[in-house]
Order: C-alpha cells, then structure tokens, then sequence
C-alpha cells in the first residue's frame, strides 16, 4: 500500500509542477516575470533573506533548543534550499504579484544551484552537493515547462488563455492529492517526532520566514506576500536530494520530508489569509522603485 500511495505521491508531484509551470507561461509574458527583478533594492533583499537570514535563523534554532544532531543537520540543509515550485501557487492564493513570484521563484533555484555545493560544505563538514544534481530538475520540470507556456501565449494568445484555466485546475488538484497523500506517507514520522522538540523547530523555521520575509518586503501587500512566502517556502526537492546522498539512513531525511508537508499545512492557510486582505489579485504589476516604495 505505502508502494502504491509513493508512486501516487510522485506523479502528482510531477504533474503539479509541470501543469503549474505551464499555466504560468500561458499567463504571462517575459517582460513581466523579469520587469521586478531590475529592481535591484527588491532582488538584493530577496537574496540576503533567503541565503543569510533564513540559514541564520535555522543555526539560532539549533543552538537554542535540544535536537538531535540528524535533526540538526535537516533543519539547515531546509534553511539553506530556497526557490520552490509551490511558491506560484502560493502567490496565486494569497492574491500576490504573480509575476514577482515566478520571477523570484526562477531566481532563487538559479542561485541555489550554486550556494549549496559552497555553503553546505562550509556548515556541514563532509557534506558534497553536485549543482548538476539539482539544475537538471530545475531544468527539465519547471524552465522547460515554464519556457512552453510562454511560447504557445506568444504565438495563439486565444488558445492559450484557453488551456491555462484548465492547466492551473489540474495544477491544484494535483496539489492536493500531493498534500493528502505527503501526510499520509509522512504520519508515523510525524508521530515520532511528538515529544521531541523537532516539530516546534520546523514551525519556528517556518514561522520566522514568514516574518523576515513580511519585513522586508515593504507596504504594498502583493509584493510584500511574494517575499514572505518566497522566503518560507524552501526548496523541499533540494533539501531531500542534498539529505538522500550524504545522510541516508540516518533521520535527517525523514525529517527533510515532515518539513515538506508542514510547509504546506502552514503556508497555505497563511497565503489564504494574505489573500483575504487584498481586493484583487495582480498579474502582471511591477513594483516600480524598491520596497520602501512599495
């Protein structure tokens, strides 16, 4: 049965991914995903949120509560994977800049490809990350996908603003068959860990993102909801392959997993309440100076 829910977990992972990324490009255009990123106050503080802040966070967690030293480990290889294919969607909910966020999401796997075969090494002695490892799946399931859309948008606008209501559908069924299925395969892990101070650690984690992210992420509320859940949501794919090649049968990797779920569980009911805030969502608008502007 667990075999059967794993393959069930993994094609709806797939097809939330590919599906999701499509949508995106049948809905936007390249001037509007790049457009935010020339902001560079707004990219500079996206990039110190979620490569030093977070991780830096994640040590002070570690140096204050009691956990183990696996569960350690998978608390900073999380803290330092950042960019996930879960942040459009997120986005999507909390009404936010959809096309900051597929830009931001773009932007943070780019530079995560690089900073975790440097920095993991440097926080975790013996650890060795292959940047291939983790660009070909960024690559082949997202920039792919992602490049496709835009190409049929660009060439049949009608055809395209046809399917992507019936692609951003697929995309969020499958993210709930993913989150159902995630618990269901993760519930005796997640067993486990109550009574160890590993659960308050991942909330802390998350939590303290949601608000670094909210800090510097100025007063306009579609930007502002874009760097919050750009800065919690990590890289769960990176972090589970980082754990699988250097800590396996060890606990770090189980953790890696839990951390993924309970990053849904919390993230989407915080962007639903973003999104509650905001009258309407926007596409395609650009934060025009940085986000003290905002």
């Amino acid at each position: 049965m667990s075999e059967l829910l794993t393959v069930i977990a993994q094609v709806s992972g797939l097809l939330f991914i590919v599906t999701s990324m499509l949508a995106m490009g049948m809905s936007l255009t390249m001037p509007q995903i790049v457009g935010p990123l020339k902001n560079p106050r707004l990219v500079i503080l996206a990039l110190v949120a979620n490569f030093v802040l977070v991780p830096l966070w994640a040590y002070l967690i570690t140096v204050v509560l009691p956990l183990d030293q696996p569960l350690q480990i998978g608390l900073i290889v999380l803290a330092t994977a950042a960019g996930a294919p879960f942040l459009p969607k997120l986005v999507q909910g909390a009404k936010g800049n959809i096309a900051f966020g597929v830009g931001l999401m773009v932007l943070l796997m780019v530079v995560t490809v690089f900073y975790l075969p440097v920095v993991l090494p440097l926080l975790l002695p013996g650890v060795s990350v292959n940047p291939w490892d983790i660009a070909k799946s960024l690559i082949a399931l997202m920039l792919v996908p992602l490049a496709l859309g835009m190409l049929f948008k660009s060439h049949s606008p009608d055809s395209a603003g046809h399917w992507q209501p019936f692609m951003n559908k697929t995309s969020s069924v499958s993210l709930l068959v993913l989150l159902v299925v995630g618990l269901g395969l993760n519930v005796s892990n997640i067993i486990s860990l109550i009574g160890s101070w590993g659960l308050l650690a991942l909330a802390l984690l998350i939590v303290g993102s949601v608000l670094i992210g909210l800090l510097l992420g100025g007063r306009d509320p579609a930007i502002r909801s874009v760097m919050s859940l750009g800065t919690a949501q990590r890289n769960v794919s990176a972090a589970i392959l980082v754990s699988a090649q250097n800590f396996a049968g060890t606990a770090t990797l189980p953790y890696v997993l839990v951390g993924g779920v309970l990053l849904l569980l919390i993230l989407l009911p915080i962007a639903k309440q973003m999104g509650a805030r905001i009258k309407a969502p926007t596409t395609g608008e650009q934060p025009a100076n940085g986000p003290q502007d905002a």
